[in-house]
């Protein structure tokens, strides 16, 4: 149900943001094990709220529990982007390449170029504001345990 009040974008980024969440597994560029770390937070929400996502940075390892990827892997149809500008640029030619259909740039990771790439490519991207953490929170409850 849709709430009249709200212009138009703010409908628009609610749908965006639904579809986002529904393409799962969703990859988190810039995964990191340093719970402070904003990729740590952004990974262990999504888990928390059982949406299937993997982590990915070039280090390897695993974070809470998951494998991480070294680089965006195959199969997932969603990312969020969680590094600087000069690695987003990388990262959306991977997704192009992969034919990712959603990105989402939290603030910090959005590089002009490569979006424009991106939309070009027919990849819905959320960037310039939204925060997927509390997207999350308004949407769903986390489960009380950790990850």
């Amino acid at each position: 149900m849709t709430d009249d009040r709200r212009s138009p974008p703010e409908i628009r980024l609610e749908a965006r943001v639904e579809a986002f969440l529904a393409a799962s597994p969703i990859a988190v560029v810039g995964a990191s094990a340093d719970p402070g770390k904003f990729g740590h937070r952004c990974l262990a929400a999504l888990l928390r709220r059982e949406i299937p996502a993997i982590p990915v940075n070039p280090r390897g390892g695993t974070i809470l529990g998951a494998t991480v990827a070294t680089e965006l892997p195959p199969g997932v149809l969603a990312a969020s982007l969680i590094v600087p500008p000069a690695v987003t640029v990388g990262v959306i030619d991977r997704a192009i390449e992969l034919g990712l259909r959603h990105l989402w740039l939290q603030e910090g990771s959005e590089e002009p170029r490569a979006i424009e790439r991106a939309l070009r490519a027919g990849i819905e991207v959320i960037h310039g504001g939204p925060c997927l953490l509390i997207e999350l929170a308004r949407r769903s409850p986390a489960r009380t345990e950790t990850p």
